[in-house]
């Protein structure tokens, strides 16, 4: 019994000795956290919304460093070339992990080599959106009116490629109906236009829209996940109402450089998930419009690997490009 016990403890201080010196040191400074867009954006929200309480739970600063430029491309390839020694992390979205690599023909990283997944933070849906006098009440009427006037009906964008773009070309060529694509620079002018009568429909997320929507000025007629959303519970789904199985979302999580020690990874995971699920914090992103997530590093791994085949297929087939 006591050669058993000998031998358990050789085994337990073995392993430890295997872990690597950063890891088991870390934090020793500041942690820092890249995200690809300038202030006041979602990944920027969310991202200060992590740190204020990830540095008292690591005992070190977290500070949020804003890398924008290039469609997130800048700070995402800023992320990938950093060292893998758990001191810089990436607050990375759809657009820069699942579908700039198969918008752009020239970038900076490769997601499935360069990034290790820590955990998907939140998802944000879209909303469909028509004009208030509208005479589409529903996904139903919308898409009816489509086929009875293909090519007829406009949907505008916040740009060529945007997820806005994407996910409106994803539902006319699952829907079987044929849309005009206006882009604009932002989502605020294709909204303007819309609530002037310029546009058929635009999709855009909560934050964006909801003030439009309880103003009266533009009218929610389905919504882009799976299941309902919290700020709009009255709102079908585009899967209840037309298409089985349309999930469609952006999103933002937390990556790091490929390399980082996997204790390392699991500990800001453990955090992240935890931190994400406190009330306070819950209460506070679906407020600004999000759905709050916080999953494993094994469940996040394989959303994102399906992630990035979706959008391959829908950018492909939507034809967008960008130089």
């Amino acid at each position: 019994m006591r050669q058993g016990f000998i031998g358990l403890f050789i085994a337990l201080a073995a392993a430890v000795w295997c872990v690597p010196a950063s890891a088991q040191e870390w934090p020793s400074r500041p942690v820092r956290i890249i995200v690809p867009f300038p202030p006041g954006q979602a990944a920027d929200i969310i991202a200060r919304l992590l740190a204020e309480k990830l540095g008292p739970a690591l005992g070190q600063q977290v500070i949020v460093d804003n890398r924008p430029g290039a469609g997130a491309s800048l700070g995402t390839e800023l992320g990938a070339k950093a060292a893998p020694d758990g001191y810089t992390f990436l607050a990375g979205g759809s657009a820069a992990l699942a579908i700039n690599p198969h918008l752009y023909p020239k970038i900076g990283y490769d997601t499935p080599r360069d990034f290790a997944p820590i955990t998907q933070l939140v998802a944000i849906a879209y909303v469909f959106v028509v004009n208030a006098s509208s005479s589409a009440h529903n996904m139903k009427d919308f898409i009816a009116l489509a086929k009875k006037r293909p090519g007829e009906l406009n949907y505008g964008s916040s740009g060529n490629g945007s997820t806005s773009h994407l996910v409106s070309a994803a539902l006319a060529s699952r829907a079987g109906v044929q849309l005009s694509h206006i882009p604009y620079k932002g989502a605020v002018p294709a909204l303007t236009d819309l609530m002037a009568g310029q546009l058929a429909m635009v999709a855009e997320t909560p934050p964006t829209v909801l003030p439009h929507i309880q103003s009266g000025k533009l009218k929610p007629i389905a919504t882009s996940l799976a299941q309902r959303i919290p700020q709009l519970p009255n709102v079908a789904t585009v899967g209840e109402q037309s298409i089985p199985g349309f999930d469609l979302s952006t999103w933002t999580s937390l990556v790091a450089p490929t390399g980082t020690p996997n204790a390392i990874l699991d500990r800001m995971s453990a955090e992240a998930m935890r931190i994400i699920a406190l009330p306070e914090v819950n209460k506070r992103l679906v407020e600004i419009g999000f759905i709050p997530v916080g999953n494993s590093r094994r469940e996040f791994g394989a959303f994102l690997a399906a992630e990035y085949a979706s959008w391959q297929k829908i950018v492909q087939a939507s034809g967008a490009k960008v130089d």
